[in-house]
């Protein structure tokens, strides 16, 4: 059985992560989906915890019609070091083939360590990014149209439309 890891933030689970989610298991018979930077939350660049990003995985995967018996997701917390991050990768998730990553340092890093690492094709780049998402919900633009349908009532239901807005009044406030 070829097993595989997708590495993101998911700050939030976007329509683009889900096709990559359904790319990578187009590759392997199994993903393990990791939640990088698990620790950080309430952040600007980083709004939902690690707990919130696992349920609007599974929403989205469960509507998005993906097997529950084909992935799973682990939150991983960053290392101190980026050069210890690929042995921390291996110790905490259970033996797999490959990786999944369209991150430059990710890359580099795991390659380094002799893992095998794929690009995976972005779904319109420029709407599709957790970046993209989080602008749009500041600038109360119409955002819901680039997650999946559970993920936007997620969002809502914890609050975390007004969590990512008051996040640039900490912004600015700290410049002061």
């Amino acid at each position: 059985m070829s097993v595989g890891v997708l590495v993101g933030r998911f700050q939030p689970f976007h329509n683009g992560h889900l096709e990559a989610v359904r790319y990578a298991l187009e590759k392997v018979d199994y993903l393990y989906i990791v939640i990088g930077s698990s620790q950080k939350s309430h952040e600007r660049d980083n709004p939902f915890t690690a707990g919130e990003r696992i349920a609007m995985i599974k929403a989205a995967l469960d509507s998005g019609g993906v097997k529950p018996e084909k992935w799973m997701a682990v939150p991983i917390a960053d290392t101190e070091s980026h050069s210890l991050w690929p042995a921390f990768l291996r110790i905490t998730i259970p033996p797999f083939d490959r990786v999944f990553t369209n991150d430059g340092l990710t890359t580099r890093l795991l390659k380094e360590q002799g893992m095998k690492v794929d690009a995976v094709p972005y779904l319109e780049r420029s709407s599709y990014s957790a970046t993209n998402v989080r602008n749009r919900i500041l600038e109360m633009k119409d955002w819901e149209k680039l997650v999946p349908g559970p993920v936007a009532t997620m969002v809502k239901s914890i609050g975390g439309v007004e969590r990512v807005r008051s996040m640039i009044h900490k912004d600015l406030e700290g410049e002061e």
